[in-house]
């Protein structure tokens, strides 16, 4: 059994994506992410909205892969650069209904990230030193994050 325990809630928002066509790799997109926010227990604050964004690949088998950076800002000042990779499938309607901004229960499909750390700031730096693991949901102003620090 893996033990985790809370690190924050991220919820970011994605106003515009660029649909870049169907590439050798597969169909690709860029996701804008003009801002959000994160909170929890050890830390919270703001996903600053420059430099931020998702490149995202839509696979043949109906995987899409996540590839996510973001400048998160805590409540008291201090920058945390955040990249992230992930894997969202599930069955074709329910994707369909995802990616129209429809409410779907998040356990009918497969939502999950790999985030990694990286800050100067000496009150944080314990975010470089460890292994998180999240659970997503998407909503139609943009995906909503749980994220738990391994143990």
């Amino acid at each position: 059994m893996i033990a985790t325990r809370p690190l924050f809630e991220l919820r970011l928002r994605v106003p515009t994506i660029v649909d870049v066509g169907d590439t050798p790799l597969g169909r690709r997109r860029i996701a804008t992410v003009a801002g959000g926010e994160f909170s929890g227990e050890r830390l919270r604050g703001e996903v600053v909205a420059t430099p931020a964004g998702d490149w995202l690949l839509q696979r043949s088998d109906g995987v899409t892969v996540l590839d996510v950076r973001l400048l998160l800002r805590t409540d008291d000042g201090e920058s945390i650069y955040m990249t992230y990779r992930g894997l969202r499938h599930g069955p074709a309607d329910v994707m369909a209904r995802v990616a129209a901004g429809e409410p779907v229960d998040p356990a009918s499909y497969y939502f999950r990230m790999v985030p990694i750390f990286e800050t100067a700031s000496k009150k944080y730096e314990w975010l470089n030193k460890i292994v998180a693991v999240g659970t997503g949901r998407r909503e139609a102003q943009g995906p909503i994050y749980s994220i738990e620090e391994v143990l």
